[in-house]
């Protein structure tokens, strides 16, 4: 069974202009003609074609795509494990590439526009990123999340510096609150909990102060929070969640 030129492009996702220039360069000249003298293709033809658009989508030139082909000593079976490989290794490489711009799509959603080295400055061995994809599955479709998101988009490392530092002068009043054996549904406990919605609100997203009891919750269900908050004070995840309900109360 034969072919002819406009039925092997088509097979194939190429131009008929394309096959036309493989012949004339005598990259692959089909196996016969017609009683007209039109190009017909025939199964080796359609093979060898096959390799050619292999090494082609591989980034070979033409010429060596030829040498490659052409190659007396060649086994097709050496040419398919050769294709095998190299379509596997940018299979691989292209993975890799697709899942660090995933990573960089999800830190632009999260407004975390800084270098590694900017990141570590500003928020030590707490990697926002690492929390990125978790934040959207929980809140994605949430009016706090769509609001954070478009805020944080234009911060710069000094604005997080800011942001940062406001978040640790309120964990070092509330250590100090803990310290001084102050209990956390104490006036001065919930005025520290208040300044931190605040700071949320100002920083992130209107917060309630029904959002803001959720959120403590998240404090001690969550190990991943509950260890970073401990790290200024042990317990102190545990009496900000209560300074914070108490806080709620007082001023519902």
């Amino acid at each position: 069974m034969s072919y002819s030129v406009g039925q092997v492009a088509r097979f194939a996702g190429v131009t008929v202009r394309t096959l036309h220039h493989y012949d004339e360069i005598g990259l692959l000249s089909p196996g016969g003609r017609s009683h007209a003298g039109h190009r017909r293709y025939d199964e080796a033809d359609l093979d060898r074609l096959q390799q050619i658009l292999f090494y082609r989508e591989l980034g070979f030139p033409l010429d060596e795509v030829a040498a490659l082909l052409d190659d007396p000593d060649a086994d097709p079976q050496a040419h398919l494990r050769r294709q095998h490989e190299l379509l596997t290794a940018r299979i691989t490489r292209l993975k890799e590439m697709a899942a660090a711009v995933e990573r960089a799509m999800e830190a632009k959603k999260m407004g975390i526009n800084l270098t590694p080295e900017e990141k570590f400055e500003v928020f030590g061995d707490f990697d926002p990123d690492d929390y990125a994809e978790e934040v959207e599955q929980r809140w994605g479709g949430t009016d706090a999340y769509k609001e954070s998101a478009r805020r944080t988009a234009s911060y710069t490392k000094e604005d997080w510096q800011r942001i940062q530092a406001e978040a640790e002068e309120i964990t070092r009043r509330f250590v100090a609150l803990m310290e001084a054996g102050e209990e956390p549904g104490s006036e001065a406990a919930t005025d520290v909990a208040e300044e931190h919605r605040r700071w949320i609100s100002r920083n992130h997203y209107e917060c309630t102060h029904e959002m803001h009891t959720c959120l403590a919750e998240m404090y001690v269900t969550d190990e991943r929070f509950t260890r970073n908050i401990d790290k200024a004070k042990p317990g102190l995840a545990a009496y900000e969640r209560e300074a914070i309900i108490a806080n709620a109360a007082r001023r519902a």
